[in-house]
């Protein structure tokens, strides 16, 4: 009996599109679903009623929620294809440390630009917070093709979804991520070579336009 999967997600939200790139990598067949996040589906609170949020994979009628929680499950079910988790014990928890950083400081970038808060002493001071968290995993990749040196793995995963949303970060922190952090640049660009990639991520402007929309309508309120 084959396996069904079913993801629940909206389309720029970079959580959502780990799973797309993982479940891409993995060449798992699955049906998606668009959630419509100011009208929730009675699906999505069902299946994450903790906290009602997307993605969701449902995996033969039973739910996995948070994104880099669904890529490690992604990565244990479908383990013959494609590890996006290194096999050696210390290698694992060294990506997932990388990941979570991710998680934590590049989420907390995304949702300043599109919301607009919280808000800081001065532009300046907003600017070298983000210069700090893009150089640091500059320095992480150094001259690897990969997070993972030559393996496409969970950081990369991670990561890659905000590329999308790197042309928002410039506009909205009036900064060039190209001009100082030219080889997380480079790694972004080898990313999109991937199918599994560039075919899981929308186009920036497209991001971008939407975001701003959000924004207003958030700030509105």
């Amino acid at each position: 009996m084959a396996d069904e999967v079913i993801l629940l997600d909206f389309w720029p939200s970079p959580f959502g599109m780990r799973v797309r790139v993982a479940l891409a990598e993995k060449g798992i067949e699955y049906e998606y679903k668009e959630e419509n996040l100011s009208d929730k589906s009675p699906l999505l609170l069902k299946m994450n009623p903790v906290k009602k949020q997307i993605p969701v994979l449902i995996h033969n009628g039973k739910p996995v929620c948070e994104s880099l929680i669904i890529v490690r499950y992604i990565d244990e079910v479908w383990k013959h294809k494609s590890p996006l988790l290194p096999s050696d014990a210390y290698q694992r928890a060294h990506a997932m440390f990388w990941a979570d950083y991710v998680d934590k400081k590049v989420r907390y970038i995304a949702l300043r630009d599109r919301y607009g808060y919280p808000v800081v002493k001065s532009m300046k001071q907003e600017r070298m917070s983000s210069w700090g968290v893009f150089k640091l995993l500059e320095g992480e990749l150094g001259d690897k093709t990969y997070f993972g040196d030559d393996t496409f793995g969970i950081v990369d995963v991670a990561l890659i979804p905000f590329y999308s949303w790197f042309y928002m970060f410039e506009q909205c922190g009036n900064m060039s991520i190209e001009a100082e952090c030219p080889k997380l640049v480079a790694w972004g660009k080898r990313c999109m070579e991937k199918e599994s990639v560039s075919k899981s991520l929308p186009d920036q402007h497209k991001v971008y336009d939407l975001l701003m929309d959000l924004k207003k309508k958030f700030l509105a309120k």
